[in-house]
């Protein structure tokens, strides 16, 4: 019989994981804390209720195989090279000043300098992990400082694996050479490009055949074999199995099945990503810190403001604004989890000692715990050193600063606020009325190619009090923030109101719960795209029934007005009742299948008259994914069509009766 220890770790786990992270949900405190504590709670040097601590570690290291291959799904090659700065400038930035910082450090209180050299590469990663989920849970993977962080993280991740190859290099016997390090580093990039390209071909085309058989099982353990596998064949090449996961997501996001993928993936991944964060804590020797309390709690401070500056000092390099540098360097400020396997690595050549490996360890694991505080309290963190920003006038830029372009003359216009999707087609639309606009944009590269079409926008961070005058918001009649950052948009929405207390405040945000609180701070109007979203269904659902477009307005109409009201009392609006005046009464929308024992197979819409005998209407015909509206009646039906009926419940009914039963119920 298989031994049942493994199934009571897990209970075990989860089971102080959910009073400990509730309880900390209570407080409005990270989860990702949360687990951690469990973590040292439940570990061996808590509790020690762990009877098998490697298999936890192993069912983790799945957790982390999951999160980076979910985060690739959702992040995309487009993306990846959207961000190509913050990658080949400020990742490389990013550890070579950290690596300096405390090879000085270490130097200066008597360290050797190979070991110096190797506290300095174990401090300069931070955690994927944990930095990734604290930022995908508040939304901001999408936001300049998201995508910043993101960039750099991907960039330590394959730095890893230099690090590991050098290590041997740094220990007193040494067992590799330099030339043998540069092979291996060659062989790892040549076998991973063969991986990226061969799945560039395959992929497509096998997530293509396994999608047509319609077997929700079977696209699931596909996707799981593609993430599982590709992490396996990247650590064949010396690579981490987590930087492989990443690749296997970075390569299916470029496909139209990574939603699904996304979707089927996210309960397994948050399951076993726990119990990640659970073995992060288990690592925790308090009986380290109690022997050397002052020496832990002085390098973790200087660990955190270290990472913090090189942080922001490489976001800055890369060319993005001071307020992105400041989050991404809050971001930043901690031990990762790749760290504990370099250091492993330095403990077994006796490049660490056993005791400054657990120091190292305890350190780590209090920066991580540190981290989600920081990351929630990093807006408010941002806003008091923005003080600073006088410094970053100093930084060398690529292009001119919104203050030195030519001065505006503009009077009665709209300034928009971001130039992404939203922006682009507001700008269309004032260009075409010919209303005064202009348009405010953070990402260099967006406004040096839309400069050179004529579009009127400017470079600059519209947090900052100075862009908004420049953009002369005084005499503006409508501010419109179509930015995906909602601290940001905060802080954009107090300045302008104070600057223009007459302004017309338009505020695009992602969730409802944004909602009261933009609207206190001085906004006129907030759009959350939840809500817009539900009145686009339904907008869509009564378009397919054919009701009149007049009346489709009206009910749009009436549910953004009666419905944004409710919202503001903290109520979701019941949106079915506004389809109850009359028009869809005892309308029902039903669809069949066409199977093998069906009458009507091979037979026409034409032949059948499913209309004239059962009063229902076939207003669509599903055909290998492809949907038909109001099919001709010279269609013949084939095997695996799926029909949409329109009527009431008995006509549907007759309709059915008569495409399935031998013996159809004629009306």
């Amino acid at each position: 019989m298989a031994d049942p220890s493994i199934l009571r770790d897990i209970l075990i786990i989860f089971s102080v994981s959910i009073g400990i992270v509730f309880l900390f949900q209570k407080l409005r405190l990270p989860s990702i804390a949360g687990f951690i504590v469990a973590g040292t709670v439940v570990g061996p040097y808590g509790l020690n209720l762990i009877s098998d601590h490697d298999q936890v570690r192993y069912l983790a290291e799945i957790g982390v195989i999951l999160l980076l291959f979910t985060i690739g799904l959702e992040f995309s090659l487009t993306h990846l090279k959207a961000s190509r700065n913050l990658f080949l400038i400020g990742g490389p930035i990013q550890i070579l000043s950290m690596l300096l910082l405390t090879f000085l450090g270490a130097f200066a209180v008597g360290l050797p300098a190979r070991q110096a050299i190797f506290w300095g590469l174990l401090l300069s990663l931070s955690s994927t992990a944990i930095v990734l989920k604290a930022i995908a849970e508040r939304g901001e993977s999408e936001t300049l400082y998201g995508r910043s962080t993101i960039g750099i993280l991907i960039f330590q991740d394959l730095a890893v694996v230099a690090m590991i190859l050098i290590a041997p290099l740094l220990a007193e016997q040494d067992s590799q050479g330099i030339g043998e390090v540069v092979l291996t580093l060659g062989q790892s990039g040549l076998m991973v490009a063969v991986i990226v390209v061969t799945a560039r071909v395959i992929v497509p085309r096998l997530l293509q055949h396994i999608v047509s058989t319609r077997s929700r099982e079977l696209f699931l353990l596909t996707v799981v074999v593609l993430g599982l596998g590709t992490a396996w064949l990247t650590s064949l090449a010396g690579l981490s199995l987590a930087l492989g996961a990443f690749i296997a997501g970075l390569l299916i996001s470029e496909s139209e099945y990574s939603h699904q993928a996304i979707a089927e993936i996210l309960p397994v991944r948050d399951s076993f990503n726990s119990l990640f964060f659970v073995s992060i804590g288990m690592l925790m020797d308090p009986h380290v810190l109690l022997t050397y309390p002052a020496l832990i709690l002085l390098l973790v401070v200087l660990v955190i403001t270290g990472k913090f500056f090189t942080g922001v000092g490489a976001v800055l390099a890369a060319g993005a604004p001071f307020r992105s540098a400041i989050l991404s360097g809050i971001a930043l400020a901690q031990v990762g989890e790749f760290g504990f396997i370099l250091a492993q690595e330095g403990h077994q050549l006796g490049i660490l000692s056993l005791e400054a490996y657990n120091v190292f360890l305890v350190v780590s694991v209090l920066t991580m715990i540190i981290t989600p505080f920081l990351i929630q309290w990093s807006p408010r963190l941002a806003r008091r050193t923005e003080a600073m920003q006088r410094l970053h006038h100093w930084w060398p830029r690529r292009m001119s600063s919104p203050v030195d372009a030519p001065p505006l003359k503009l009077r009665d216009h709209v300034v928009i606020v971001g130039y992404g999707l939203n922006g682009r087609n507001l700008a269309r639309v004032l260009r075409e009325v010919e209303i005064p606009h202009v348009i405010l944009e953070i990402r260099g590269d967006v406004v040096q190619r839309e400069v050179v079409k004529g579009v009127p926008i400017r470079y600059g961070d519209a947090t900052n009090p100075t862009v908004l005058k420049h953009v002369q918001i005084d005499s503006a009649r409508v501010l419109v923030i179509a930015t995906s950052d909602p601290f940001g948009a905060r802080r954009i929405v107090c300045l302008a109101r104070a600057l223009a207390p007459s302004l017309h405040i338009v505020v695009r945000t992602r969730y409802l719960k944004e909602l009261d609180e933009l609207l206190a701070l001085g906004a006129n109007e907030v759009i959350p795209e939840e809500f817009e979203t539900s009145i686009e269904i339904f907008t869509l659902v009564l378009q397919t029934y054919h009701v009149p477009q007049s009346f489709i307005l009206e009910k749009a109409e009436q549910i953004r007005r009666e419905g944004y009201a409710l919202l503001r009392r903290g109520e979701l609006p019941e949106l079915a009742h506004h389809l109850r005046a009359g028009t869809l009464l005892d309308v029902e929308v039903e669809t069949c299948r066409i199977d093998e024992d069906s009458p009507a197979l091979g037979k026409s819409l034409e032949e059948l008259h499913i209309r004239l005998r059962t009063g229902a209407s076939v207003i669509a015909l599903m055909r290998g994914g492809i949907t038909q509206s109001n099919p001709s009646g010279k269609m013949t039906l084939e095997l695996g069509d799926v029909l949409v009926l329109l009527g009431n419940r008995e006509q549907i009914r007759r309709a059915i009766s008569l495409l399935v039963d031998t013996k159809p119920a004629l009306s």
